[in-house]
């Protein structure tokens, strides 16, 4: 009989995360003995924590704010993709090396590429990790992208990193593109839900789709406004449940049941 595996997520704070569901449920459904567990772990003690990953028999572990950056430097080996991103979101091992990937951009392209067209332009909201590997991806795919944040230093140094042009908050109500990305907090569940990282008395008709990366709630002020506007709409829930099937796969070896996923995440969300 296989050995049980653990794996886990660390963050903090971790109270929103879906991860440990999406991830035990995918391990009994594959019926591959293991648990998934939340590890709340402060900035001060990531150190410790990636001293312990590599004593206790960890299998692999998901990597969230705000240990994303910080995380590479305790590792012996990161991807390319982790590189090209300047970020990990995934821990897993290579014989006794622990190494770290990114699998943000492959969540992030996942429904893009299954589109009709891939977006030729994008607004990207933020420059946090999330737009990093937002950023990546679609220059990696030829778009047109302009970052843009409440530091306009942040966005000119993402710029400067990756590519990319360098738009003003303010000037955001009057950008146009044909893909706006929301990769900023506003919107998320809690003391930010009522709010969005648009004004909320402009339009949205300047963009073809947009791409909402929070997933909780599932519809967020933004998503509802777009939808009212007649626009495509992607929520965050498709890029996390890709993400979470690359992580898996990279873990196990097995495909996790994308639209099973899905109702699992929904359900949970109570969506």
């Amino acid at each position: 009989m296989q050995d049980p595996r653990l794996f886990g997520i660390i963050g903090h704070p971790l109270g929103h995360s879906l991860s440990p569901v999406l991830h035990n449920w995918a391990l009994e459904a594959q019926g591959i003995p293991g648990s998934y567990l939340r590890w709340d772990i402060p900035p001060a003690r990531l150190a410790d924590f990636v001293t312990a990953a590599r004593l206790l028999p960890i299998h692999g572990a998901s990597v969230t704010i705000p240990h994303k950056v910080e995380v590479i430097d305790y590792l012996d080996r990161i991807t390319d993709r982790a590189r090209q991103a300047g970020a990990v979101n995934t821990l897993y091992w290579e014989q006794d090396r622990l190494c770290g990937t990114n699998t943000d951009s492959e969540g992030f392209l996942a429904p893009l590429l299954a589109s009709s067209r891939f977006p030729r332009s994008a607004l990207i909201l933020g420059n946090g990790g999330a737009a990093r590997a937002c950023l990546a991806a679609l220059l990696e795919h030829g778009t047109e992208v302009w970052i843009c944040g409440r530091r306009r230093e942040q966005s000119e140094v993402l710029a400067a990193a990756f590519g990319g042009h360098v738009l003003d908050w303010e000037s955001r109500s009057t950008a146009s593109a044909e893909l706006l990305v929301n990769s900023t907090p506003l919107g998320m569940a809690g003391q930010r839900e009522s709010l969005s990282p648009m004004p909320q008395n402009g339009s949205l008709q300047n963009f073809a789709t947009v791409y909402e990366l929070i997933y909780n709630p599932m519809d967020t002020v933004l998503i509802r406004q777009a939808r009212e506007e007649g626009l495509q709409t992607i929520t965050g829930l498709a890029m996390f449940v890709h993400q979470a099937a690359a992580q898996f796969r990279l873990w196990t070896g097995r495909e996790m049941d994308i639209p099973a996923a899905w109702e699992r995440c929904t359900s949970a969300l109570g969506a």
